[in-house]
C-alpha cells in the first residue's frame, strides 16, 4: 500500500455476500488493496505448531516434543508388515475361492518353469534350490511386500544379465552359452571346481544386489521412482514382454540357438532363430498352436462368484492333462529332463557367499539390483491401478532386498517380478497375497513329491502359457496415435524408452531411460512461457491476449504472467522476452559506471576512507551493485544516446492495441475517462492527468486534480531517491507500470532473484515501476532470506492478487506521491 493510502467509503473489511440471480451467481467484497507489508501487519503468520504433545522435555538449549499414540503405532506397524493390514480385512466367503484358484495356477505354472531356468539362463542349478528359494522368497514378499497380486520369482532376462559374469568362467568350455547342451564329466575335479565357482560368483552376485536394495531401502533413497511417468512404466513393459517373447521362440520351434545378451542382443537372436528356421519341430509348433487357441477361448468364459469375476484356470488343465499324456506316450519335443538330468546334484546346501568375491561383481549388482527392484515397482504399479489401490515403493525396496538374501544362500538367481505368474494370478481371481502362499506351497509340495512328473511336459506348452499372459503389454503400442494427440513430449519418452530397451537390454535401456526422462520434465518444467494479460471488461479477471479477444490493454500498464518456476535455466529468457514485450534492450554498463554505483553505495552506507579493525571482527558484507544494465529503446537505431530514448507523452493511443476514449468507457463501464492534456509540450515532464475516474469491476478511482505547474523530474528523482544512479538522459515511456504475475510461479532459485532485482532496479532507474503480484508465502519468504528488497523493489511492491497491483497501477503512477497530491480515493459502487 503506497504511502497516500487508498481510503475506501466502507473501510471495513466485509465478508463476501453471493446473490443468485437466475443460474448466474454474483459476488461482492469491499476490502483494502493490500500489499505484502500491509497485509502482514494486519494479519500475523501462523508460527509453527506442534500440535497435541504427551512428552514434552524442556531444557536450556533445546526442547524435544515427542507423541504417540494408538493409531499412529498402528500405522507403523502395518507400514513394516503389510500383510497385518489386509488379513485383518481378509472377506474369506468372498475372497477365498478365487485365491486358492490363482495359488492353483501359479503353483503349477512355476514348477515347470523353475525346471527350464537353466535352458534360459544357461546355467545349472539344482531344481531343489529354486523351489527352497522360491518358497522362501514368497513367504518374505507375503510379509513385506504391498502388491496384492505380485508373484514373486526368477525372472530369467534380469537373471541372464549375469551371462558377462559367466561368461569369464566357462566351466562347460562354453556349450550351455552357444546353445550346445552337452552333459560334462563331473568326476573330472577341474570341471567341478569350474561350475562350484560359478555357482559362487552366482551367488555372490545375488547376495550383493540384495545388500544393495535392502540399504537403498532403510536409507529411503526410492525417490527416483516417483518422477517415471506411466508412459516410461508401459514402454518398459512393452519392450521385456517383446524380449520374453524372444526367448520363448526355442520352446516354439524346439530349437537351440546361441545365446547372446547386452547390446542389440535382441537383433543378434533374432537372426539366428531365423537361420535355425528349417531345423523347426513341428509337434512343438503344433502344442504350442493349441494352447495358444485355448488360452484364447478362455478369455471368453466369464465366471464370477459373489459378484467378483474369476477366469477358468485353463493354464491348471493344459499343465496336468499334457503332462499326463507326456508321461503315457512319447512326444518328439524339446522337455526339461534332458536339462535336469545335467544337473549334477539334486540340492546343494544353503551357506553363505564368499565376501571376497564382492569387489569383482560390484558394477553387476548395482545394475541387476536397479533392474529388479524398476520391474517389480512397474508391475506392481500397473496392476495396482487397475484394482484402485497403491503400492508403497520404498517398503517393496526392502522386500525384494531381503528375497535377493535369502535367495543366495540357496546359490539362486536375482528375484523380481515373475510377469506371467504375476498376471495369470490377478486374471484367475486372486484378491490377496494369500493367493501367492497357496502357490507356493503347492511349488514346493509338487517339486518334493511330484516333480519327476513334470520333466517330460513339453516345453512348448509352458512357452503358450507365458506368450498368452504377457501379450496384453503389448497392447500399449496401438495407443500410440492417440498418445501423440494428446502429448507429444510423452509419445518421445515412450519410443525413446521402447528403443533403448530393445536395443540396449533391461539394464542400459533403463538408464537412458530413466536420463532421458529426466531431461524432458526437465525442459518442460522449465520451458520459458510468458503470457501478456490484458482485462477483460468490466471484470476483474485477466486473460491472454492470445487466447480471448474481449481482453483489453489498459493504458499504460503491462502484465506479464509467468507459467513455470525461475530457475538459472530461464531466468536469461524470461529477461530478454520481458525487455522485447516493452520494446527494450538491455546494455551492460561500463566499467566507469560500474565504478560510480560502487563509489555512490559506498558514500550511501557512511563508509569511512580509514578504519581499524582487529581479526576478530565480522566482516562487513560488500556493497551489492542494485543494477548492470541501462536499458534503450529497441526499436531506435540512431547511435546518439538521446535518440535512444524515445520520449513522449503518456497516451493510450500510442500502445499496439490500446483503447480510445470510447473504448474505455465502454470497457470500464459508466465511469468517466480520464482527460487527456495535449497542450503540454514539454517532454522533460512526463504528464500526469489531472483528473480521473475509472470504473473498474464496481471500483470508481477518483482524483483530484493537481496543479498544471507540478513538475515530476527524473533527474530530480535521482536527487531524493539514493538508490537510482543517476543519468544524462531521461527516459518517459507510455508504459509507467509493469506487472509481473507470480501467481502460477512455485520456485524461485538464487540466481533467478538476483537477476529479477536487478530488472526492477533497471526499470526502476528510467522511472518505470514494478510489480510483483500472487507471490506465495514460500516466495516471499525465500525474498525474505536472499535479501532481494531493496531501494528499486521493496516488499510494498508485493500485492496479494494480481487485481490489487492493477487497482494500485491506476490510482498511482509511483509508489509514492508528491506532498501537494491529494489522495486519491476508491469507491466499490
Amino acid at each position: 500500500m503506497y504511502s497516500g493510502r487508498l481510503v475506501w467509503l466502507e473501510r471495513s473489511i466485509m465478508s463476501s455476500h453471493l446473490k443468485p440471480k437466475g443460474s448466474k451467481f454474483f459476488y461482492d467484497v469491499k476490502r483494502e488493496v493490500y500489499n505484502e507489508e500491509s497485509f502482514q501487519k494486519e494479519h500475523r503468520r501462523k508460527g509453527a505448531s506442534s500440535g497435541d504433545v504427551d512428552i514434552n522435555i524442556t531444557t536450556i538449549k533445546h526442547r524435544v516434543q515427542f507423541r504417540c499414540s494408538w493409531k499412529r503405532f498402528k500405522k507403523v506397524i502395518f507400514g513394516i508388515f503389510p500383510f497385518l493390514e489386509w488379513m485383518c480385512v481378509y472377506q474369506f466367503k468372498d475372497w477365498l475361492l478365487g485365491d486358492l484358484l490363482a495359488g492353483l495356477n501359479v503353483g503349477l505354472v512355476q514348477v515347470p518353469q523353475g525346471l527350464i531356468l537353466a535352458v534360459l539362463i544357461r546355467m545349472l542349478i539344482p531344481p531343489l534350490n529354486i523351489s527352497y528359494s522360491s518358497f522362501c522368497c514368497s513367504m518374505i514378499y507375503i510379509i513385506f511386500g504391498t502388491s496384492h497380486h505380485v508373484s514373486i520369482g526368477n525372472f530369467f532376462l534380469v537373471s541372464a544379465l549375469m551371462a558377462n559374469v559367466l561368461n569369464k568362467i566357462m566351466f562347460n568350455s562354453g556349450h550351455l552359452l552357444m546353445g550346445t547342451f552337452v552333459r560334462g564329466d563331473f568326476e573330472d575335479p577341474a570341471y567341478s571346481l569350474d561350475y562350484e565357482k560359478a555357482l559362487s560368483v552366482m551367488q555372490a552376485v545375488t547376495f550383493l544386489t540384495g545388500i544393495i536394495q535392502l540399504l537403498i531401502g532403510l536409507l529411503r533413497l526410492d525417490f527416483v521412482t516417483k518422477y517415471l511417468p506411466d508412459t516410461l512404466i508401459n514402454a518398459y513393459l512393452a519392450a521385456t514382454a517383446l524380449h520374453v517373447m524372444m526367448s520363448q521362440m526355442c520352446f516354439i520351434f524346439g530349437i537351440m540357438v546361441r545365446f547372446h545378451c547386452g547390446v542389440i542382443a535382441f537383433f543378434y537372436n533374432l537372426v539366428n532363430y531365423c537361420i535355425a528356421l528349417p531345423r523347426a519341430n513341428s509337434t512343438s509348433i503344433l502344442l504350442f498352436l493349441i494352447c495358444m487357441v485355448a488360452l484364447r477361448v478362455n478369455k471368453c468364459i466369464k465366471i464370477s462368484f459373489k459378484r467378483y469375476p474369476i477366469e477358468f484356470p485353463m493354464e491348471f488343465v493344459l499343465i496336468v492333462s499334457f503332462t499326463i499324456i507326456a508321461n503315457k506316450i512319447h512326444m518328439n519335443t524339446e522337455t526339461s529332463k534332458h536339462i535336469v538330468d545335467m544337473i549334477p546334484y539334486s540340492f546343494l546346501y544353503p551357506e553363505p557367499a564368499e565376501l571376497k568375491l564382492l569387489h569383482m561383481i560390484v558394477c553387476h549388482a548395482l545394475s541387476l539390483s536397479m533392474v529388479s527392484y524398476i520391474l517389480l515397482v512397474f508391475i506392481g504399479k500397473k496392476i495396482a491401478s487397475l484394482h484402485n489401490y497403491n503400492i508403497n515403493p520404498n517398503q517393496e525396496l526392502v522386500a525384494i532386498g531381503l528375497c535377493n538374501l535369502v535367495s543366495s544362500f540357496f546359490k539362486s538367481f536375482v528375484f523380481t517380478s515373475a510377469i506371467a505368474r504375476t498376471v495369470i494370478q490377478e486374471k484367475s481371481g486372486g484378491r490377496q497375497q494369500f493367493a501367492a502362499l497357496v502357490g507356493a506351497g503347492i511349488t514346493l509340495l509338487v517339486m518334493l513329491k511330484m516333480g519327476h512328473y513334470f520333466y517330460a511336459l513339453p516345453n512348448a506348452v509352458l512357452a503358450g502359457i507365458v506368450l498368452s499372459n504377457v501379450l496384453p503389454f503389448l497392447s500399449t503400442i496401438m495407443d500410440l496415435p492417440e498418445l501423440w494427440k494428446q502429448n507429444q513430449y510423452d509419445f518421445v519418452i515412450w519410443i525413446v524408452t521402447f528403443l533403448s530397451v530393445i536395443c540396449l537390454g533391461l539394464d542400459i535401456g533403463l538408464l537412458i531411460s530413466v536420463v532421458f526422462t529426466f531431461f524432458i520434465t526437465t525442459v518442460q518444467s522449465h520451458r520459458t512461457n510468458i503470457l501478456v494479460l490484458g482485462q477483460i471488461p468490466n471484470t476483474n479477471i485477466y486473460r491472454s491476449f492470445t487466447d480471448y479477444r474481449e481482453a483489453v490493454y489498459i493504458p499504460g500498464v503491462k502484465i506479464f504472467q509467468f507459467c513455470t518456476a525461475i530457475t538459472f535455466v530461464n531466468v536469461e529468457e524470461i529477461k530478454q522476452l520481458l525487455l522485447k514485450e516493452v520494446d527494450l534492450k538491455a546494455v551492460p554498463l561500463t566499467d566507469e559506471d560500474l565504478r560510480s554505483l560502487f563509489i555512490d553505495n559506498r558514500s550511501e552506507i557512511g563508509e569511512v576512507p580509514f578504519k581499524c579493525a582487529c581479526n576478530c571482527d565480522e566482516p562487513e558484507p560488500p556493497p551489492r551493485i542494485a543494477y548492470t544494465d541501462h536499458l534503450e529503446n529497441r526499436s531506435e537505431s540512431d547511435i546518439s544516446s538521446i535518440d535512444l530514448f524515445h520520449c513522449s507523452r503518456f497516451e493510450g493511443p500510442l500502445m499496439s492495441r490500446s483503447m480510445s476514449e470510447e473504448q474505455m468507457v465502454c470497457m470500464m463501464g459508466h465511469g468517466n475517462l480520464r482527460n487527456l492534456n495535449s497542450k503540454n509540450e514539454d517532454v522533460d515532464k512526463v504528464w500526469v492527468p489531472s483528473h480521473t475516474t475509472i470504473n473498474s469491476s464496481g471500483v470508481q478511482l477518483l482524483t483530484a486534480s493537481p496543479s498544471n505547474n507540478e513538475h515530476i523530474e527524473s533527474h530530480h528523482r535521482n536527487k531524493h531517491d539514493p538508490g537510482k544512479h543517476s543519468s544524462d538522459v531521461s527516459f518517459i515511456s507510455t508504459v509507467h507500470t509493469i506487472i509481473l504475475d507470480f501467481t502460477m510461479v512455485n520456485f524461485v532459485d538464487v540466481k533467478a532473484t538476483q537477476v529479477i532485482r536487478q530488472i526492477c532496479n533497471a526499470f526502476y532507474n528510467i522511472d518505470v515501476l514494478v510489480l510483483l503480484a500472487g507471490c506465495h508465502p514460500l516466495i516471499v519468504k525465500n525474498f525474505e532470506r536472499s535479501d532481494f528488497f531493496d531501494a528499486g523493489i521493496t516488499k510494498a511492491q508485493l500485492f496479494l492478487t494480481l487485481h490489487d497491483a492493477v487497482l494500485f497501477a491506476l490510482g498511482k503512477k509511483y509508489l509514492e506521491t508528491p506532498e501537494d497530491e491529494p489522495e486519491p480515493l476508491i469507491k466499490v459502487s
